[in-house]
């Protein structure tokens, strides 16, 4: 009998929106969520000899090695595989690069899963930019607030009254680095499942709303 459960991989340009997808995502449908920064910054607080370099390495932001990170993430799916009442997954961050594309590939054989499905919400670059270098976040609890929608006209945080501000991080060079590094490392991987067939586009330029019911038509397909 073949596994139904279902993983959704969501891959797009920081300010895409993927964060907040995988938080309806989770909501609606009960999935577990795997996102390798939370990973990798739960392993940077051990004061072990990898923990420190770890550390030194997210506070340069600079992108850790595949091999621990592929590390860290293969043992999170492990735990999720041993669920008993297990209804899917949302993958939020990985993979980064064509290597780990393919090593992904693996591990979900290796734990057959079969109804894989692979999303790209796709913004332009300059829609990127308005929205990473115009986003708030709140300075009371953390909430980030997107540049899009109804959102623009916020003016505290509609969770719990506190001040937005700007996170440090989205300023013009900080943003301009990270669309870089998308064009330079996540695009490869997005070719390689382009190449494999398995790219599913969604046009992430819409509301939240629509964005969300073009992936949930996607969830539903066999």
């Amino acid at each position: 009998m073949k596994n139904q459960s279902k993983i959704i991989i969501l891959f797009g340009r920081s300010g895409c929106g993927k964060g907040t997808q995988a938080k309806l995502l989770q909501q609606e449908f009960g999935f577990d969520y795997i996102g390798s920064g939370d990973i990798l910054r739960e392993r940077a607080k051990k004061s072990d000899f990898s923990g420190q370099k770890l550390k030194a390495i997210l506070e340069r932001g600079d992108r850790s090695p595949t091999f621990l990170t592929f590390q860290l993430w293969s043992k999170k799916i492990e735990n999720f595989k041993d669920q008993k009442e297990f209804k899917g997954l949302v993958v939020d961050g990985s993979p980064r690069t064509a290597i780990e594309a393919q090593l992904m590939d693996q591990v979900f054989g290796w734990f057959e899963w079969q109804d894989v499905k692979i999303l790209l919400l796709d913004i332009s670059e300059q829609e990127a930019f308005n929205r990473l270098t115009k986003r708030r976040i709140c300075k009371k609890c953390g909430q980030l607030i997107p540049w899009i929608g109804d959102y623009k006209n916020l003016e505290k945080c509609d969770k719990c009254s506190g001040d937005l501000i700007v996170r440090p991080d989205d300023s013009d060079s900080g943003v301009k680095a990270r669309m870089e590094y998308f064009k330079k490392d996540v695009q490869p991987a997005i070719d390689f499942y382009e190449k494999e067939g398995k790219l599913i586009r969604i046009n992430g330029q819409q509301a939240i709303e629509d964005v969300c019911r073009d992936i949930k038509k996607v969830i539903a397909r066999p």
